[in-house]
């Protein structure tokens, strides 16, 4: 039969954690009923000063205590986890903000295919959440569905419910308040069966421990750079489009503009500005999906690659850099001989030095692709190596049935 390890993070925490510890134990019988056989009740008290330690020992054996020095809000979940002997488990904060009474509904969804089984704030249940923590958590659920491709509506949510098994795929994890977002993308990366649940949500009595800026700030940074670690190419990607687009936009007022004016007039700043947002556009990019292969050579299960990568599928462009880099190379050159052919460097002329830099640029961008996509085909060699080994190893040969002459067939074991 399935159990369920509840931990219970708490810092100073003497005027809350009596009511949450009782609400816990309370659930025992609606557990039960969804077929979880046993209930654990794990409280890590991280370092407090005050009594929160005193009340939870006077729950005997009913609740297990841990006591540490302090690490934060991830590590005293970290200590709990580790701790924790039950097949699910499940966390809540220590202050009652968080509906303990939903965790049967959890377990019955986790017990039913679910990884990972998040309580949602955001999905329509009460929430008492103010306005400046409900705009900050649809922004960074907004960008964690943005950057994994999967839509999320509550990224740091504090209940949820996992399958033990999972640990070893959304580790590491930090050990500040960034825990949860953390966790989210790395469960979602790792391909691991989400589920959201509507919970209600109270807000907490007194000053809460977040720091709206300083905390927002940090669940920012654990996102993109957690994101980082398994995907590059699809935040430097989305940079380096946002940045061509910008340099169409201003390509295309200026044309507009001449189109209005029944001439063809450039503002040359304007439209160096458009070059310079390209060239860093297309830099943006290759850089995404050349890291993208690196990124593969430390993950043990294979992730999105490009062309060169196993199986031959994902992003098919990668395969094109070569030649138009070559391309680009070729019309730099071009540019720089005609502009000296017509004479576009004389300093008399009002944009003498618009040719060179334009070439240039040209010029540089090819060698970035070119040197783009020679990486990626070495990078993508490197990745498929092991496959490749073990593919040679388990390749044998056997004689044919009827040979007739000196003829053998490949057999794969």
């Amino acid at each position: 039969m399935t159990t369920l390890s509840v931990v219970i993070p708490a810092y100073n925490e003497e005027d809350g954690i009596e009511a949450i510890v009782d609400r816990v134990l309370a659930i025992e019988p609606q557990l039960a009923e969804v077929g979880v056989a046993g209930l654990e009740c794990i409280v890590v008290d991280d370092g407090s000063s005050d009594r929160t330690a005193e009340i939870v020992a006077g729950y005997g054996e009913r609740v297990r205590l841990i006591r540490q020095q302090n690490r934060g809000y991830g590590g005293a979940l970290k200590t709990g986890f580790g701790a924790a002997t039950g097949e699910l488990i499940g966390f809540l904060d220590a202050d009652s903000t968080y509906p303990p009474e939903y965790f049967p509904k959890m377990c019955q969804v986790a017990m039913d295919g679910a990884d990972i089984v998040i309580g949602s704030r955001m999905a329509g249940e009460h929430s008492e959440m103010p306005l400046v923590r409900r705009v900050g958590n649809t922004i960074f659920a907004s960008l964690l569905s943005l950057v994994s491709g999967v839509r999320i509506s509550d990224s740091a949510s504090g209940q949820r419910v996992l399958r033990r098994s999972v640990l070893p795929m959304i580790y590491p994890l930090p050990n500040t308040l960034d825990f949860t977002p953390a966790m989210s993308t790395r469960a979602l990366h790792e391909h691991l069966n989400i589920v959201e649940v509507p919970i209600p949500y109270k807000e907490r009595s007194g000053r809460s421990k977040l720091s709206v800026v300083r905390d927002g700030l940090r669940f920012f940074k654990s996102i993109v750079w957690t994101a980082l670690t398994y995907n590059p190419v699809r935040i430097f990607g989305g940079i380096g489009l946002v940045m061509l687009l910008m340099a169409l936009m201003i390509v295309g007022v200026q044309l507009f503009g001449s189109l209005v004016v029944g001439s063809l007039s450039w503002s040359f700043p304007q439209l160096f500005g458009a070059l310079v947002l390209a060239v860093a556009g297309v830099t943006a990019y290759t850089t995404g999906t050349t890291f993208s292969y690196v990124v593969a050579l430390f993950h043990t299960r294979p992730i999105r690659q490009g062309l060169f990568g196993p199986y031959g599928n994902g992003r098919k462009i990668e395969k094109h850099y070569w030649w138009l880099g070559l391309l680009a190379i070729l019309g730099g050159i071009g540019v720089y001989v005609a502009s000296v052919v017509f004479d576009l460097t004389n300093p008399a002329l009002a944009a003498s030095w618009f040719a060179p830099v334009l070439s240039a640029l040209m010029v540089l961008t090819g060698v970035q692709l070119m040197s783009a996509w020679s990486l990626a085909r070495v990078l993508a060699e490197l990745s498929r190596r092991d496959a490749e080994m073990e593919a040679d190893l388990n390749w044998t040969y056997v004689p044919a049935a009827h040979p007739v002459h000196t003829d053998v067939v490949a057999q794969q074991i």
